[in-house]
C-alpha cells in the first residue's frame, strides 16, 4: 500500500494546449494517505477516468508529478508501479477455473504455489466464492464474475493501490448493494489503499471515507459523505449530491442580508463580500412547513415512502421541502421557513458564509 501525492497536475489531449479549456484536468494538488478508501465522484467528462489512468500509469500527465510514499513514479510504466485495477466489464479468463482466475496475478509474477494456494484461498473466503473455485467462469453470474475480477485485484499483498473504475456499471440494480457491501467489507480486512472512480453518489457515499468531487477537470470539494451534504462549499457539489439535491436560489444582498424575492433570509454567519452572481443555498431536507415565513403555492408533492417531497412556487421560483408529517395537497398556499445553520449564501458558485462563532 502507499500514500499517493499528486503536484501540480494538469492533462489535455491537445499538443499544444493555450487555455484553461484545453485540459482535461486543471491544476490538482492532492494527497491520499496509505491504507484509506477513496472515491472520485463526477458526472461523465468531469476527468475522473483520466485522473486515474494517469495514476495507473496508462497516461502520462501534461504537467506536475505522480508520487507514490514519496518517491516519483510519474515516468514509471504500468507494470512497474504495482497497480491493481478493476473496471466495468469483468476481466477474467472464461476458460479458466475460478481458481486459476485469481492465481493467476501470483503465477505470473513467480510466487511459489503453496503461498498462491493459501492466498487465493483466502480472498475466495472473503468474497465467499469458495465454493466455486473449480467451476469454469464462463459459467458464473455478471455478479459472481465481477466478485472475481475484484480478487484478481485483491490477491496480491504487493500492490501500492487498487482501483475500481466504475466496477458496477453492468451489475443488475438488486445486486449492486450486496457488491457494495462486500467491498467495504473488503477493504476492512486488507486495509489496502483503495481508489473508487464512479458517477453514483450512493457508490462513493457508501463506500469511501474521503470524496473527491469533480466537475469540468477540477475538484470542487473533498470530504467525508457527512461533510458533502452538510456543508457543500460549492452549489455543483449541493446539487449533485443529494436525492433532491440541494435548492439553488436566486438572491441579493442588501446591507450585509441575504433576501430572496424580496424576503429577508437568515443564513449561518457573515456573509463574505464580493460582486459575483449570489444565490442562496438550502437542502429539501432543511426546508419546513411552518404558520409563518415565505408564501409559496403547492406545484406538486411526491410520495417517495419514507417522506414526501413537496415542490411549492415562491413566485416564479421552485422551492423543494422534504417532509415525513402530514403534507397539503397541489395548490394549497403555504408558508416556508429555511433552519439557519443550514442556509447558506454563495457567489459564483462557491460559499461565501462563515459559520456563526467561526
Amino acid at each position: 500500500m502507499a500514500k499517493i501525492t499528486l503536484s501540480k497536475l494538469r492533462h489535455s489531449y491537445y499538443p499544444n494546449p493555450s487555455a484553461p479549456e484545453d485540459y482535461a484536468l486543471k491544476e490538482i494538488d492532492l494527497d491520499w494517505s496509505d491504507g484509506g478508501a477513496y472515491a472520485l465522484l463526477g458526472p461523465s467528462g468531469c476527468g475522473k477516468s483520466t485522473l486515474l489512468n494517469i495514476i495507473s500509469g496508462l497516461l502520462t500527465p501534461s504537467e506536475g508529478r505522480i508520487l507514490f510514499d514519496d518517491r516519483d513514479v510519474t515516468d514509471l510504466p504500468p507494470n512497474q508501479r504495482n497497480i491493481a485495477q478493476v473496471f466495468q466489464f469483468p476481466v477474467i479468463y472464461d476458460t479458466m477455473s475460478v481458481f486459476d482466475n485469481l492465481a493467476f496475478p501470483l503465477r505470473n509474477r513467480g510466487v511459489e504455489e503453496a503461498t498462491v494456494t493459501s492466498r487465493v484461498h483466502e480472498i475466495a473466503e472473503m468474497l465467499e466464492v469458495t465454493e466455486m473455485l473449480t467451476t469454469r467462469a464462463a459459467n458464473l453470474s455478471p455478479d459472481n464474475k465481477q466478485k472475481i475480477s475484484m480478487g484478481r485485484g485483491l490477491v496480491r499483498d504487493d500492490v501500492n493501490v487498487v482501483m475500481f473504475d466504475e466496477p458496477l456499471t453492468v451489475i443488475d440494480p438488486h445486486l449492486k448493494w450486496k457488491l457494495r457491501s462486500k467491498l467495504k467489507e473488503l477493504h476492512q480486512k486488507v486495509r489496502a489503499t483503495m481508489i473508487y472512480v464512479t458517477h453514483d453518489q450512493t457508490e462513493a457515499l457508501t463506500f469511501a471515507d474521503q470524496v473527491v468531487v469533480m466537475q469540468e477537470g477540477e475538484i470542487v470539494q473533498i470530504g467525508t459523505p457527512v461533510e458533502l451534504f452538510e456543508r457543500p462549499t460549492h452549489t455543483f457539489v449541493g446539487h449533485f449530491i443529494g436525492s433532491p439535491g440541494m435548492n439553488v436560489l436566486p438572491a441579493e444582498i442588501r446591507d450585509g442580508a441575504a433576501f430572496f424575492d424580496g424576503h429577508k433570509v437568515d443564513v449561518e454567519g457573515a456573509i463574505a463580500p464580493g460582486a459575483a452572481g449570489v444565490e442562496i443555498g438550502i437542502r429539501p431536507e432543511f426546508v419546513r412547513l411552518s404558520d409563518a415565513g415565505l408564501p409559496a403555492t403547492v406545484r406538486k408533492v411526491a410520495d417517495v415512502g419514507r417522506h414526501s417531497v413537496i415542490d411549492a412556487m415562491v413566485g416564479d421560483t421552485l422551492v423543494k421541502a422534504v417532509s415525513s408529517g402530514a403534507v397539503p395537497g397541489q395548490g394549497d398556499a403555504i408558508h416556508l421557513s429555511f433552519a439557519q445553520e443550514h442556509t447558506r449564501v454563495y457567489r459564483d458558485g462557491w460559499l461565501a458564509t462563515e459559520r456563526a462563532g467561526a
